[in-house]
């Protein structure tokens, strides 16, 4: 596989980026998704790679996006999306290759779960071919209300907590400390019902999450830092994801 295309399967196709048209597509998309005043843009649009998921039996339109900020080690974690929001000085230390995933988004009238197995079989294959050895991102809820994630919340914290070496600590002035209010157990069909695909995603590989939640206005949305140590995917997952990504 050459060129952009980093994945061809069934009616979809996941290429990179390559001229200022498509980021603009994937901007647009984002507008949609998040529902944001304006075309969704920012500083870090231009310093990252995008990768575009599109229906080619809808004449290639665009159905998911996210984008890419990869990092010769923890030594770059400030100049990530995430740093904005979350003290990273634990994974300062971290000494492989990283990548940032972030504006994951996928078009609201389209439910196909295959789109989701085509943008994770396209991010092994960047993983893969440029030996990333932890993906990290922000895995968001919608809207800023806590109330009707609190079994999703409390099951992050029973099961799913960075380990100490690398827990993000708070910087946002408006978070929601799961970890430390919640004592409830959670009813684990309600937590995974409210869980987000994405979220959803990470944690069946292994990944982990901060211990508390940001408040982001802007987005209307509440999100945990999220981090996937590659080399601790479980092998059966890792065959599943390559099975897609070949």
């Amino acid at each position: 596989m050459t060129g952009s295309v980093l994945l061809n399967k069934g009616r979809y196709r996941a290429r990179l980026a390559r001229t200022d048209q498509d980021v603009q597509a994937a901007q647009v998309l984002r507008t949609v998704t998040f529902g944001t005043t304006g075309i969704d843009h920012d500083r870090f649009d231009g310093i990252c790679s995008h990768v575009l998921i599109e229906d080619m039996r809808t004449d290639g339109q665009v159905v998911c996006c996210f984008r890419m900020l990869t990092m010769a080690g923890g030594s770059d974690i400030q100049r990530s999306y995430s740093a904005q929001y979350y003290d990273l000085s634990a994974l300062e230390g971290f000494g492989g290759p990283m990548v940032e995933m972030g504006r994951f988004c996928v078009h609201p009238d389209r439910s196909d779960p295959d789109i989701l197995r085509i943008a994770w079989g396209a991010m092994t294959a960047f993983v893969d071919r440029n030996g990333i050895e932890m993906l990290f991102g922000c895995s968001s809820f919608a809207g800023t209300e806590t109330e009707q994630y609190l079994d999703a919340f409390a099951m992050l914290k029973q099961r799913h907590l960075a380990p100490k070496r690398w827990l993000p600590r708070v910087k946002a002035p408006d978070v929601f400390r799961f970890a430390a209010r919640l004592r409830r157990r959670p009813d684990a069909k309600k937590a995974m019902l409210r869980m987000p695909p994405l979220l959803k995603t990470y944690l069946l590989m292994g990944g982990w999450v901060s211990d508390h939640a940001v408040v982001d206005r802007h987005l209307n949305t509440l999100h945990v830092f999220t981090g996937l140590e590659i080399g601790s995917i479980p092998p059966a997952r890792k065959r599943l994801l390559r099975s897609v990504a070949g």
